[in-house]
This record gives structure tokens, sequence and C-alpha cells, in this order.
């Protein structure tokens, strides 16, 4: 049976896709947009270059002169420019922050400073002034380019951010949901059972009034079942309240609750319960709930022995953990494939061919959302059984 509600939605698979495509379209876009504009930078540094050169080697100035000035060398007001002679020495910059109030050396080691990173950035340009003389323009990304260059890492961060958001608001209304469903079928459940159990009631209190079946046993067997009724109602229509939790001798509710279940299953299934604990140590439980949890566990190993086997159950203190409990029901039935083990809690997921498959789904929900604890599958092999582990709040 196909479970109802798979861990993989197609609704989380959509949420992450159009995430990942919204990061690489605006990625892929900013990137482009970055290499254009640090073409258009490196073209307006290369006439820049040009222009500066001219004004350099012109020895008379002209129109020509003052176009060029204020045309092109006065038009960059965003490209960081160093100048340097032969020497090393830096005869000019534009749009480099210098700090104030620093003399003219300090001011000529913080440059060079600024050469050194520049060269890092880009090659310098060379400007030929005759007679053996040159300059070097020295430049690096104007402050537009940086932020735009980051631009995309800052992009990614926002739709990570917006795409986690979006999948745990998906993941809280799909709980939520499922909840809901939870709840209306335990309510609906119970209100089912009220009518035939009211009536067995009274069928019960008829029996032990009637001479007919005076001291037969199968009275007081009838009176447990109505009782056991009574409980699983009290058990649906409580789902969806929060339970409250009492501080019960662990070892003597779960020898109750195989007591019960025992009478009731095969006489070909065993039931073994040991401790690694003293024998009145205490655990933070609902005793209907947890009595559920492990009729759904050892009915579920029943089926997997087909009606013949062994269930040991086993309690003691999980490896570095004192204030815990941990319950480990063992059978000897068919085992779990270990690709199916995450699939064994799933609403829905059931190997027989009669079932709904919420018996471990509902035992699950109940031990983790009600007790705080955990159910998990400790160990199986496939032809040699299972084991389920219960931890419990001591």
């Amino acid at each position: 049976m196909i479970p109802i509600y798979d861990q993989k939605s197609r609704g989380k698979l959509v949420v992450l896709a159009s995430a990942l495509l919204i990061a690489v379209a605006t990625v892929l876009y900013t990137n482009i947009l970055v290499s254009r504009l640090a073409e258009r930078e490196q073209q307006q540094i290369d006439l820049y270059a040009k222009a500066l050169r001219f004004i350099i080697n012109m020895e008379v100035e002209d129109a020509n002169t003052t176009f060029v000035f204020d045309e092109i060398i006065q038009l960059n007001k965003t490209i960081p420019l160093l100048l340097v002679n032969n020497d090393g020495d830096v005869v000019d910059y534009k749009f480099v922050d210098v700090p104030k109030g620093l003399n003219d050396e300090q001011r000529q080691v913080f440059l060079k400073k600024q050469v050194l990173e520049m060269k890092e950035k880009h090659p310098p340009i060379v400007i030929e002034l005759g007679a053996g003389l040159r300059n070097y323009l020295y430049y690096k990304n104007s402050a537009l380019l940086d932020r735009l260059q980051t631009y995309p890492l800052v992009q990614l961060a926002v739709v990570s951010c917006l795409a986690v958001i979006a999948y745990f608001s998906f993941s809280s209304s799909r709980r939520a949901e499922q909840n809901r469903v939870w709840v209306g079928l335990a309510k609906e459940t119970a209100h089912q059972l009220g009518t035939p159990l009211s009536s067995l009631v009274g069928w019960q209190a008829y029996l032990r009034e009637s001479e007919r079946f005076k001291d037969e046993p199968i009275v007081e067997e009838l009176g447990k079942d109505i009782r056991r009724l009574e409980i699983i109602t009290e058990r649906f229509s409580n789902i969806g309240s929060v339970p409250v939790l009492k501080d019960e001798n662990i070892l003597m509710v779960t020898q109750n609750a195989i007591a019960y279940l025992q009478s009731r299953v095969s006489r070909k299934v065993t039931f073994t319960i040991t401790t690694s604990l003293p024998t009145d140590i205490p655990a933070q439980v609902n005793v209907p709930l947890f009595d559920w949890v492990v009729e759904n566990i050892c009915k579920n190993a029943v089926d997997a022995m087909d009606g013949r086997g062994s269930i040991h159950i086993h309690l003691r203190r999980p490896v570095r953990s004192k204030n815990q409990i941990a319950i480990d029901i063992t059978d000897t039935g068919k085992g779990i494939p270990k690709h199916k083990m995450a699939s064994v809690f799933l609403p829905g997921y059931t190997t027989k061919k009669r079932g709904w498959g919420l018996g471990l789904a509902l035992a699950k929900r109940i031990i983790e959302n009600y007790h705080k604890g955990k159910l998990f599958v400790k160990w199986s092999e496939v032809g040699k059984g299972t084991t389920f582990r219960i931890v419990l709040n001591g």
C-alpha cells in the first residue's frame, strides 16, 4: 500500500525547485550585469589612459586638450586611480580614500600600499612619456562594481532564507492538516464505538442476572473486554488534547499491557519481560496511551511471525543517558529490509493484505508528540527479527 503522506512530498520538491530556479536565474542575470559593467569600466580606464597620454605629450595646450580633459579625464568619478612614476612614487590619485591629517611622507606610504592592492586586481597600464620615461596607471574596481560582485551571495542568502521559511511553513501546514485528520478520525471512531459499547454493557448486566449464565467465566471475560473497549474509546476521544503524564512504575505498566495482550493472541507466541533497572523505577507516561503503543508494536510483531515465535521486552538505560528509560521490544519475525525501515512509521504503510497501516504511525505520534520521547527501529534483519525501541523520560 502506498503511504498516505510521503515524506518526499511533491509540494516540498516544488518549493525547493522553485527556490533553486529563482536563485540560479538571479545569479546568472546579476553575473551578466557585473561582467558588462566590468567591461565598461575597463574601456573607460583604457580611454582614460589614452587621454592622459595625449595630454601629457601635448606640447601646447589647445581646444583639443581642453576637450579631452573635460570630457574624458574629468568624466571618471567612480574608479579609484593611482598614477606612479618610474621611481615608484605616486604622482597623482583620484577617488582613493586617503585618511585626513597625513603628511606627505605618510600619504606616500598609504598610497604605495594601495598600489600593491591595485596591482593584485589589475595589471597597470603603461603611459610612455618619451626619452625612456614612463608612468604607470593603477586602478581597481569601483565601489558599485564591488558591491554588485558580492550581490549574488546576498541574493542566494535571501532566496535560501525564503525557501527555508516556505519549506517549514509548508511542513507546518501539512502537519497541522495531518493532525486534523488524526483528531477527526479518532473522535469519529470514539463516537461510533459508543453505541455498541453501551449495548454490550447492557448485555453483560443481563447475562449476570440470568440463571443460565450464573458463575460462567465467559461473563467476566466479556466484562474485561468491555472495560478494554471503554479504555480504547477514551483513548480515541482524548486524541487531540494534551494527555496527563504521571510517574508510573514502568515495569508494572509494561507487564500489565503484555498480560492483557498475551491472553488474546496465539498461544504459540511466547512473551518474556526482563529489566536491567530497579523494579520500582518510574517513568513519565500516560498509561492508556502507552498501553496502546505496546499493543500496536506487539500486534505487528505477532503478524510478522505469522502467529508463531517469541517476543522479548527488555527495560534498560540508554547509552549516555541517565534520565531516560529504553524499552526494547524484540520479535523473531520476518524482519524489515533496510530500504523500508524509514517507511514503517508512515501512515498507510502496511505489508498486510488488510489493514490501514496506522498502528506504528499512531504509536510514534503518541511517544514523540505526547510523551516527548522516541520510537524507532533499533535493529532488524530479514529472516531473523526486529527490535523496536521506545525511549521515555524518567
